[in-house]
Formats: structure tokens, sequence, C-alpha cells
């Protein structure tokens, strides 16, 4: 039986690249990144369904989890841990797992990818359950680790989603709702944390920050709900206060910022009471 060649595995549309000139590199690179907005604008109807269920879930009290290996789980991490500084939300309702724990963030963890019962019993340590939803993460589509954890949580009636970058991948008919961006190949042949790992991050950044907006954590287009980690926060948490309250005088908007922990609370404390 002949072997599937994955668009993610194709050759790439350039050859010799040790002989390209810097600029030369650099202006190919840039044409193939040109092509993922593109190929993420097909997938929206399949982003929709799955950041729907996503909103539904977490407005019911569940949380999301992601769960993937390599690059792809690298991403899931930076969007899961990015969630709580932006949004003020808590630790613990954007979750990111990667195979080979957290020294996978880092450093390869040998083979851990290939472990096809992991995936699940890394998410069992968090309690796992029907009111929350998993998206597995897998460029190629075809992660034993993820793939796997996908096919546990459905036997368990959890909502399952994935995010790849092959058409009708495993990791797609292990998900309640897929998501594939076919970006195709890559510049480097095979080299998915270039335009599929650039596709995913766009898939991510979709799905986290639809469901923050619709668990009220933005105000208008402003993250009211930011905590204040650094000078540059709080200084743009103190503009907001001014604006929201019509304030003249930063340091009493900082002041209130301050006291209140959080732009939301400092404005709803002053409509309560009345005067800041």
């Amino acid at each position: 039986m002949e072997k599937i060649i994955r668009v993610t595995e194709q050759p790439s549309n350039y050859r010799h690249l040790e002989k390209m000139s810097v600029e030369e590199i650099l202006i190919n690179i840039n044409k193939e990144d040109k092509l993922v907005p593109a190929a993420v604008e097909k997938a929206i109807p399949q982003i929709e369904k799955l950041a729907s269920a996503i909103s539904d879930k977490m407005l019911a009290g569940g949380r999301l989890f992601y769960i993937g290996a390599g690059t792809s789980g690298r991403l899931a991490i930076v969007d899961a841990s990015e969630c709580p500084p932006t949004y003020g939300v808590p630790y613990g309702l954007v979750i990111g797992i990667i195979a080979g724990g957290e020294k996978a963030i880092t450093q390869a963890v040998e083979f851990a990818e290939d472990n096809k019962e992991q995936g699940w019993a890394d998410l069992q340590k968090h309690f796992v359950s029907d009111k929350d939803v998993v998206v597995g993460v897998a460029a190629s589509g075809t992660t034993p680790y993820v793939i796997g954890a996908l096919e546990e949580c459905r036997k368990r009636g959890i909502t399952t989603g994935s995010i790849s970058c092959n058409p009708d991948s495993p990791v797609s008919h292990a998900a309640d709702y897929p998501v594939e961006v076919i970006v195709g190949p890559e510049f480097v042949t095979g080299s998915t944390r270039m335009k599929s790992g650039t596709a995913q991050k766009l898939v991510l950044n979709m799905l986290s920050t639809s469901a923050m907006i619709q668990l009220g954590r933005v105000d208008d287009n402003k993250m009211v709900n930011m905590q204040l980690t650094n000078i540059k926060l709080v200084d743009r948490g103190v503009k907001m206060v001014m604006e929201k309250l019509q304030l003249n005088n930063y340091e009493t908007a900082k002041d209130l910022l301050v006291k209140h922990g959080s732009v939301k609370k400092a404005v709803d404390a002053v409509k309560l009471n009345g005067h800041a």
C-alpha cells in the first residue's frame, strides 16, 4: 500500500536554500508566511464551531485544555499562560499540556509524542471532566500523544477540538470540532515550526480571545481585567481609569487602580459610591 504523503511533509517549493543570499532567504520566507492568513480565513467556519463550543462550556463553568507535543505543545503553553495576566482569569481556567512535561517547553524530550496513553494520563492529573473542553494541537495531525488523549476524552463525553495543518488527518477524526489550516509545504521541508506554527498560533489567539470576550473579560476594546504586573501595564490601566471616569488627575486614577487591583474593579467601585 502506497504511503500517504502529508502536506506538511511535502518538499519545499524552493531548492538549494544554502545558495540563497540572506535577502533571498528572508524574502522567500516572507512570501510563504503571507499564505498563512488566507489559509486561516478558509478555516473560519471550523474555528467558529470550536470557539462557540469553548465559550459555551466556559460560560457554564468549564475549563479549556490545550494538549500538544513539540512546537504545537509550546504554542499551546504560551496561549494558556497568557490568559491570566491579560484577562485577569485564574490560573487553571486555561491549561496547556505538553508531551514530556515542563522540560519539553525548552528541550526536546525523545519519543514523548509517541506515547498514546500518556496524554490522557496527563489530563487526569487536572481532573478533566465533561464540563471541560480539550483541544489537541498537532501540525501533522498524526501525533499519538494527542490522538490518544482526544480518543479517551470522547469515550467519556468530554468535548474535543483539534488544530492541524493536514487534511483529513487522524487527529481531526478524534475531535468533535476539528480545525484544519492547510498552509502547504514549509520553506524548510517538514519544519512545521514555520508556517504551520504560525497558523496554529493565529487559531489559538482566536479561540482564547473570543472566549475571554464572551466571558466578559473585555470592555469595549480594552483589557480591563489585566493583572498589574509591570510599570507599562499600570500606566495603561491608569489611563483607562482616567478615560472611563473622566478624571484629569493621573495620581488619583493610579491610587484607585492600585487600591482596587484592576480597571474594572476601580471603575465599578467609583460608580457604586458615586465619587472617586
